[in-house]
């Protein structure tokens, strides 16, 4: 259904107006299906204290992307309690929602930093932010070593903090709430997350999809037996014009009843001309290099690949005509 990503400074309300969006959301709910969950920090056990090293805060955002992917669907609307201040770390958010079928909503709780430090100096569950404090070492010189400061956690991410904007596409529609608004717009929120527009996935955030396991040796066969049934039907007699070439193939085909052997037939047009084995092969070999290189791109420069043997067996012969000078 929608993904809501809420940002803000550290200890600025964000889980309170949260709390307000999960309840307003619930109670507006027009069907009984649908879900409305909200993930936080809190939820996933992540400390405050993984904001303060980078390698820590790393594997609690991986953390947290990880628990919405697996929460992520049409029937939820799943609000993300976080800081989330980085604008990367919500562009990617953005993007696994469009690959999803979601829609998007990023809400933006303002404070003030002195707002946000008293509410996190009044804090009693024991989950405040690291404050500064001062290290002394031993000195063996005879001047002493001055303190070593470690840095208020809540003034660097402060300082590390990227707005959000309705400029650009991964934060919009942005709904900006100052922390002592007594009427949030909920409305207007909720109007975005059910009626909003569901932007489809780009490029970017398509699966693409994987080629069978078999794909490789439908390839070789399928292309050697066309050449080799080339060659036959010429040593037959001169070709030229359309034919029909029936092969051999590893499975049965739409074209083969169930008391039949199966075959593939495939119809082209070849040249007035004798075709040679070199020639031939020399085509296979780049058709067969271009589709190699398919099977672990998923498409090629004409889009999507048929992996099956008709659907090799097709591309091939319109591979074969356009390598052999033959205009449709």
């Amino acid at each position: 259904m929608a993904l809501i990503t809420i940002s803000g400074y550290p200890s600025s309300g964000k889980s309170t107006r949260a709390a307000q969006i999960h309840d307003f959301l619930s109670s507006a709910a027009s069907s009984p299906q649908l879900k409305v969950k909200v993930i936080s920090d809190d939820d996933l056990a992540i400390d405050r204290a993984s904001y303060d090293d980078s390698l820590q805060e790393k594997t609690a955002r991986a953390t947290l992307f990880t628990a919405i992917t697996r929460h992520i669907a049409r029937d939820t609307i799943l609000i993300v309690d976080g800081m989330n201040y980085i604008k990367g770390f919500r562009y990617q958010l953005y993007c696994k929602a469009r690959e999803a079928g979601v829609r998007v909503a990023t809400v933006y709780v303002i404070a003030t930093p002195d707002q946000c430090r008293k509410w996190n100096d009044e804090r009693a569950d024991g989950k405040r932010y690291k404050p500064q404090t001062s290290v002394t070492f031993p000195s063996p010189f005879p001047h002493p070593i001055p303190n070593l400061e470690t840095p208020d956690s809540l003034d660097a991410l402060i300082q590390r903090f990227e707005e959000p904007s309705s400029m650009v596409r991964w934060d919009a529609p942005l709904f900006t709430i100052p922390w002592d608004d007594p009427t949030p717009p909920l409305e207007r929120i909720s109007d975005a997350v059910t009626t909003g527009i569901v932007k489809p996935p780009n490029v970017g955030t398509q699966i693409t999809p994987k080629a069978p396991t078999d794909a490789l040796r439908t390839l070789e066969h399928t292309t050697n037996a066309l050449v080799s049934a080339l060659m036959a039907a010429q040593a037959a007699g001169p070709l030229g014009g359309p034919i029909v070439l029936t092969v051999d193939a590893l499975e049965p085909c739409s074209n083969t009843s169930v008391n039949e052997s199966p075959v593939l037939r495939i119809r082209l047009t070849l040249p007035h001309r004798a075709l040679t084995l070199s020639e031939l092969q020399r085509l296979k070999r780049q058709f067969v290099a271009a589709r190699r290189k398919a099977v672990t791109l998923g498409s090629t420069e004409k889009g999507r690949v048929e992996w099956g043997e008709e659907g090799v067996g097709r591309a091939f012969a319109e591979f074969l005509e356009e390598g052999l000078g033959i205009v449709r």
